[in-house]
């Protein structure tokens, strides 16, 4: 909740574990935040989430133990994973969609 106060947050969308068991008190703490959870067995309903944990595993497979890794290094992934483009924004990188910026990489 924390990390997503006063962030621009229209809706989320998490899997189906219990970590979310608590979205109604979530939704209210973030200003009435919707919540739409997927059907079972239905990734293809989170298509960016799962992209995104694809990407993640490029970096850190599932072996990887993060209590070995550093804060820049970690930092420096999500730098690079914020300034890729992705097909969803029409070729827009996260970071031109949340800054309103355009970035000129090469």
């Amino acid at each position: 909740i924390s990390c997503l106060t006063g962030q621009p947050c229209h809706s989320i969308t998490p899997g189906r574990g219990m970590e979310f068991a608590k979205h109604a008190e979530i939704s209210v703490a973030l200003e009435k935040v919707k919540f739409y959870f997927p059907l079972p067995h239905h990734p293809w309903q989170r298509g960016t989430n799962e992209n995104t944990n694809g990407l993640l595993k490029e970096y850190f497979p599932k072996s990887y133990d993060l209590n070995d890794v550093s804060e820049e290094y970690i930092q420096s992934k999500v730098d690079e994973m914020n300034k890729r483009p992705r097909k969803c924004p029409g070729f827009k990188t996260p970071y031109e969609v949340y800054y309103s910026t355009v970035l000129h990489l090469a």
